[in-house]
Protein backbone atom coordinates (compact mmCIF):
# COMPACT_ATOMS: atom_id res chain seq x y z
CA UNK A 1 0.00 0.00 0.00
CA UNK A 2 1.12 3.47 -1.18
CA UNK A 3 2.51 5.59 1.72
CA UNK A 4 3.27 8.96 0.20
CA UNK A 5 1.38 11.82 -0.71
CA UNK A 6 3.68 13.40 -2.98
CA UNK A 7 1.59 13.30 -6.44
CA UNK A 8 -0.44 15.94 -4.76
CA UNK A 9 -0.24 19.44 -4.83
CA UNK A 10 1.03 20.90 -1.47
CA UNK A 11 -1.98 22.13 -0.52
CA UNK A 12 -4.02 18.93 -1.00
CA UNK A 13 -1.36 17.27 1.10
CA UNK A 14 -1.43 19.81 3.77
CA UNK A 15 -5.81 19.69 3.82
CA UNK A 16 -5.38 15.84 3.88
CA UNK A 17 -2.59 15.88 6.92
CA UNK A 18 -4.78 18.33 8.75
CA UNK A 19 -8.30 16.10 8.51
CA UNK A 20 -6.37 13.36 9.78
CA UNK A 21 -4.93 15.14 12.56
CA UNK A 22 -8.81 15.65 13.79
CA UNK A 23 -9.72 12.14 13.11
CA UNK A 24 -6.72 11.12 15.15
CA UNK A 25 -8.40 13.07 18.03
CA UNK A 26 -12.13 11.97 17.50
CA UNK A 27 -11.53 8.23 16.88
CA UNK A 28 -8.84 5.65 18.36
CA UNK A 29 -7.37 4.63 14.90
CA UNK A 30 -4.95 2.05 14.19
CA UNK A 31 -5.11 2.84 10.67
CA UNK A 32 -6.18 6.23 8.09
CA UNK A 33 -6.46 4.99 4.67
CA UNK A 34 -7.29 7.63 2.10
CA UNK A 35 -8.58 6.14 -0.63
CA UNK A 36 -10.99 7.44 -3.96
CA UNK A 37 -10.41 9.96 -6.30
CA UNK A 38 -7.38 11.72 -4.33
CA UNK A 39 -5.53 8.52 -3.45
CA UNK A 40 -6.07 8.01 -7.66
CA UNK A 41 -4.87 11.37 -8.60
CA UNK A 42 -8.52 11.88 -9.97
CA UNK A 43 -9.53 14.25 -8.37
CA UNK A 44 -12.28 16.92 -9.90
CA UNK A 45 -14.25 19.66 -9.60
CA UNK A 46 -16.94 20.93 -11.96
CA UNK A 47 -19.24 24.22 -11.64
CA UNK A 48 -21.68 24.98 -13.94
CA UNK A 49 -25.02 26.55 -14.71
CA UNK A 50 -27.58 24.24 -16.09
CA UNK A 51 -29.75 24.56 -18.62
CA UNK A 52 -32.99 24.55 -15.75
CA UNK A 53 -30.78 27.94 -14.45
CA UNK A 54 -29.95 26.16 -11.47
CA UNK A 55 -25.95 26.74 -10.45
CA UNK A 56 -24.64 23.01 -9.79
CA UNK A 57 -20.70 21.99 -8.24
CA UNK A 58 -19.40 18.54 -8.57
CA UNK A 59 -16.20 18.44 -6.36
CA UNK A 60 -14.67 15.19 -5.34
CA UNK A 61 -14.88 14.37 -1.51
CA UNK A 62 -11.38 13.13 0.65
CA UNK A 63 -12.01 9.95 1.12
CA UNK A 64 -11.18 8.06 4.09
CA UNK A 65 -11.64 4.61 5.85
CA UNK A 66 -10.45 4.37 9.46
CA UNK A 67 -9.79 1.32 10.79
CA UNK A 68 -10.59 0.62 14.53
CA UNK A 69 -10.22 -2.23 17.05
CA UNK A 70 -13.62 -1.79 19.47
CA UNK A 71 -15.75 0.69 18.89
CA UNK A 72 -16.98 2.28 22.46
CA UNK A 73 -18.96 4.63 20.43
CA UNK A 74 -20.96 3.93 17.25
CA UNK A 75 -19.41 4.55 14.32
CA UNK A 76 -21.72 7.04 12.60
CA UNK A 77 -21.97 9.56 16.00
CA UNK A 78 -17.82 9.38 15.17
CA UNK A 79 -18.49 10.08 11.73
CA UNK A 80 -20.87 12.89 12.24
CA UNK A 81 -18.55 14.52 15.30
CA UNK A 82 -15.50 14.72 12.83
CA UNK A 83 -17.72 15.60 9.89
CA UNK A 84 -18.98 18.39 11.94
CA UNK A 85 -14.84 19.65 12.66
CA UNK A 86 -13.96 19.36 9.00
CA UNK A 87 -17.17 21.06 7.69
CA UNK A 88 -15.07 23.98 6.68
CA UNK A 89 -12.66 22.72 4.68
CA UNK A 90 -13.27 23.32 0.50
CA UNK A 91 -13.51 19.29 0.11
CA UNK A 92 -16.33 17.85 1.45
CA UNK A 93 -15.10 14.69 3.63
CA UNK A 94 -16.42 11.10 3.51
CA UNK A 95 -15.54 9.15 6.38
CA UNK A 96 -16.07 5.32 6.59
CA UNK A 97 -15.11 4.01 10.50
CA UNK A 98 -15.24 0.20 10.63
CA UNK A 99 -13.57 -2.25 12.83
CA UNK A 100 -10.35 -4.75 11.68
CA UNK A 101 -12.90 -7.80 12.06
CA UNK A 102 -15.72 -6.09 9.89
CA UNK A 103 -13.28 -5.17 7.04
CA UNK A 104 -11.61 -8.55 7.45
CA UNK A 105 -14.85 -10.11 6.69
CA UNK A 106 -14.83 -8.41 3.82
CA UNK A 107 -12.15 -9.08 2.59
CA UNK A 108 -12.18 -12.43 2.80
CA UNK A 109 -15.32 -12.83 1.17
CA UNK A 110 -14.12 -10.89 -1.96
CA UNK A 111 -15.81 -7.36 -1.50
CA UNK A 112 -14.08 -5.40 -3.91
CA UNK A 113 -14.85 -2.21 -1.73
CA UNK A 114 -12.21 -2.84 0.80
CA UNK A 115 -10.44 -4.84 -1.84
CA UNK A 116 -9.80 -1.80 -4.18
CA UNK A 117 -8.78 0.02 -0.51
CA UNK A 118 -5.82 -2.20 0.33
CA UNK A 119 -4.86 -2.36 -3.16
CA UNK A 120 -4.93 1.23 -4.19
CA UNK A 121 -5.22 3.66 -1.33
CA UNK A 122 -2.94 5.56 0.65
CA UNK A 123 -1.93 4.48 3.96
CA UNK A 124 -1.60 7.63 6.27
CA UNK A 125 -1.58 6.55 9.93
CA UNK A 126 -1.05 3.23 11.11
CA UNK A 127 -0.42 1.41 14.85
CA UNK A 128 0.71 -1.50 12.95
CA UNK A 129 -0.99 -3.60 15.92
CA UNK A 130 -3.77 -4.73 13.45
CA UNK A 131 -3.18 -6.33 10.07
CA UNK A 132 -5.98 -7.10 7.02
CA UNK A 133 -7.04 -10.27 6.14
CA UNK A 134 -5.36 -11.88 2.56
CA UNK A 135 -8.46 -10.38 0.26
CA UNK A 136 -10.15 -13.15 -1.83
CA UNK A 137 -9.70 -12.44 -5.90
CA UNK A 138 -12.70 -13.25 -7.30
CA UNK A 139 -13.15 -14.36 -10.59
CA UNK A 140 -14.75 -11.79 -13.29
CA UNK A 141 -17.63 -14.69 -13.29
CA UNK A 142 -18.16 -14.53 -9.86
CA UNK A 143 -17.90 -10.96 -9.52
CA UNK A 144 -20.41 -10.22 -12.49
CA UNK A 145 -22.74 -12.79 -11.08
CA UNK A 146 -22.27 -11.03 -7.46
CA UNK A 147 -23.08 -8.00 -9.01
CA UNK A 148 -26.27 -8.81 -10.68
CA UNK A 149 -27.78 -10.49 -7.94
CA UNK A 150 -27.37 -7.38 -5.96
CA UNK A 151 -29.23 -5.30 -8.77
CA UNK A 152 -32.09 -7.84 -9.43
CA UNK A 153 -32.86 -7.71 -5.47
CA UNK A 154 -32.15 -3.70 -5.31
CA UNK A 155 -33.70 -2.45 -8.20
CA UNK A 156 -36.64 -4.80 -8.23
CA UNK A 157 -37.31 -3.21 -4.45
CA UNK A 158 -36.77 0.68 -5.27
CA UNK A 159 -39.09 -0.32 -8.42
CA UNK A 160 -41.70 -1.62 -6.61
CA UNK A 161 -41.65 1.16 -4.15
CA UNK A 162 -42.08 3.88 -7.00
CA UNK A 163 -45.36 2.11 -7.83
CA UNK A 164 -46.71 1.94 -4.39
CA UNK A 165 -45.84 5.97 -4.20
CA UNK A 166 -48.03 6.29 -7.45
CA UNK A 167 -50.58 4.48 -5.46
CA UNK A 168 -50.27 7.32 -2.34
CA UNK A 169 -50.92 10.12 -4.31
CA UNK A 170 -53.82 9.07 -5.99
CA UNK A 171 -55.36 8.03 -2.06
CA UNK A 172 -53.69 11.64 -1.19
CA UNK A 173 -51.42 9.81 1.38
CA UNK A 174 -48.68 12.19 1.35
CA UNK A 175 -47.06 11.71 4.55
CA UNK A 176 -46.64 7.81 3.92
CA UNK A 177 -45.99 8.55 0.29
CA UNK A 178 -42.91 10.57 1.20
CA UNK A 179 -42.01 7.67 3.57
CA UNK A 180 -42.00 4.97 0.63
CA UNK A 181 -40.55 7.18 -1.76
CA UNK A 182 -37.62 7.04 0.81
CA UNK A 183 -37.30 3.79 1.05
CA UNK A 184 -37.18 3.90 -3.35
CA UNK A 185 -34.54 6.41 -3.18
CA UNK A 186 -31.99 4.08 -0.84
CA UNK A 187 -32.87 1.09 -2.42
CA UNK A 188 -31.51 2.76 -5.86
CA UNK A 189 -28.64 3.97 -3.58
CA UNK A 190 -28.12 0.62 -2.62
CA UNK A 191 -28.64 -0.47 -5.77
CA UNK A 192 -25.31 1.78 -7.75
CA UNK A 193 -23.07 0.84 -4.59
CA UNK A 194 -23.58 -2.92 -4.01
CA UNK A 195 -23.66 -3.50 -7.94
CA UNK A 196 -20.00 -1.29 -8.46
CA UNK A 197 -18.11 -1.92 -4.72
CA UNK A 198 -20.16 -4.94 -3.38
CA UNK A 199 -20.56 -2.50 -0.35
CA UNK A 200 -23.90 -1.37 1.70
CA UNK A 201 -23.53 1.50 4.14
CA UNK A 202 -25.36 1.17 7.34
CA UNK A 203 -27.19 4.08 7.21
CA UNK A 204 -30.68 5.02 6.17
CA UNK A 205 -29.40 8.73 5.89
CA UNK A 206 -30.20 9.81 1.93
CA UNK A 207 -27.51 12.40 2.20
CA UNK A 208 -24.77 10.11 3.66
CA UNK A 209 -25.21 7.69 0.50
CA UNK A 210 -25.79 10.15 -2.13
CA UNK A 211 -22.17 11.71 -0.64
CA UNK A 212 -21.10 7.21 -0.90
CA UNK A 213 -22.25 7.13 -3.86
CA UNK A 214 -21.15 10.23 -5.28
CA UNK A 215 -17.88 8.98 -7.18
CA UNK A 216 -20.10 6.77 -9.23
CA UNK A 217 -22.20 9.12 -10.72
CA UNK A 218 -21.91 12.85 -11.36
CA UNK A 219 -25.44 12.35 -13.06
CA UNK A 220 -27.15 10.96 -9.84
CA UNK A 221 -24.85 12.89 -7.57
CA UNK A 222 -26.57 15.83 -9.43
CA UNK A 223 -30.12 15.19 -9.82
CA UNK A 224 -30.52 17.31 -6.48
CA UNK A 225 -28.34 20.27 -6.61
CA UNK A 226 -28.29 20.18 -2.59
CA UNK A 227 -24.81 22.63 -2.41
CA UNK A 228 -26.20 25.16 -4.39
CA UNK A 229 -29.69 25.89 -4.29
CA UNK A 230 -32.23 26.53 -1.20
CA UNK A 231 -35.02 24.89 -3.20
CA UNK A 232 -33.06 22.11 -3.91
CA UNK A 233 -31.92 21.48 -0.73
CA UNK A 234 -35.34 22.08 0.55
CA UNK A 235 -36.57 19.07 -1.46
CA UNK A 236 -34.26 16.69 -0.79
CA UNK A 237 -34.49 17.45 3.22
CA UNK A 238 -37.95 16.57 2.58
CA UNK A 239 -37.21 13.24 1.22
CA UNK A 240 -34.59 12.71 3.60
CA UNK A 241 -36.83 12.88 6.34
CA UNK A 242 -39.55 10.61 5.13
CA UNK A 243 -38.01 7.87 6.95
CA UNK A 244 -38.37 9.22 10.74
CA UNK A 245 -40.75 12.61 10.51
CA UNK A 246 -43.26 11.40 7.84
CA UNK A 247 -44.04 8.52 10.00
CA UNK A 248 -43.71 9.59 13.74
CA UNK A 249 -43.80 13.61 13.74
CA UNK A 250 -46.82 15.78 13.05
CA UNK A 251 -44.94 18.85 12.07
CA UNK A 252 -43.74 17.27 9.02
CA UNK A 253 -45.83 18.43 6.01
CA UNK A 254 -45.47 17.60 2.54
CA UNK A 255 -47.78 18.89 -0.33
CA UNK A 256 -49.18 16.71 -3.45
CA UNK A 257 -47.27 19.17 -5.85
CA UNK A 258 -44.16 18.67 -3.40
CA UNK A 259 -44.70 14.62 -3.55
CA UNK A 260 -45.14 14.61 -7.11
CA UNK A 261 -42.05 16.45 -8.26
CA UNK A 262 -39.59 13.83 -6.12
CA UNK A 263 -41.69 11.32 -7.19
CA UNK A 264 -40.65 12.37 -10.63
CA UNK A 265 -37.39 12.70 -9.43
CA UNK A 266 -36.45 9.84 -8.47
CA UNK A 267 -38.26 8.00 -11.51
CA UNK A 268 -35.10 9.86 -13.28
CA UNK A 269 -32.98 8.16 -10.27
CA UNK A 270 -34.20 4.77 -11.38
CA UNK A 271 -33.37 5.19 -15.02
CA UNK A 272 -30.00 6.46 -14.55
CA UNK A 273 -29.50 3.94 -11.89
CA UNK A 274 -30.52 1.05 -14.91
CA UNK A 275 -28.23 2.85 -17.04
CA UNK A 276 -25.15 2.42 -14.90
CA UNK A 277 -25.40 -0.42 -13.68
CA UNK A 278 -26.11 -2.52 -16.72
CA UNK A 279 -23.11 -0.95 -18.33
CA UNK A 280 -21.17 -2.13 -15.08
CA UNK A 281 -21.93 -5.42 -15.05
CA UNK A 282 -21.63 -6.10 -19.04
CA UNK A 283 -18.14 -4.52 -18.53
CA UNK A 284 -17.11 -7.41 -16.35
CA UNK A 285 -15.12 -9.71 -17.99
Amino acid sequence: MKTSLNFLPREKRQQILDIVAIIKEVVAPEKIILFGSYAKGKYVQHRYTGKDGIFYEYVSDFDFLVVTKNNTVKEYELEDIVNSRTQHFRQPVNLQIHEIDYINEGLEFGQYFFTDIVNEGVLLYDTDIVHFAEPKELTPEEEKEIAQRYFDIWFKSGSGFLNTVSFNLKENEYKIGAFILHQATESFYYTTLLVFTGYKPKTHNLLKLRKQAKHLSEEIFLLFAVETSKNEKYLFDLLKRGYVDARYKDDYIITREELSLLLERIHQMKIMVEKICMEKIKSIN
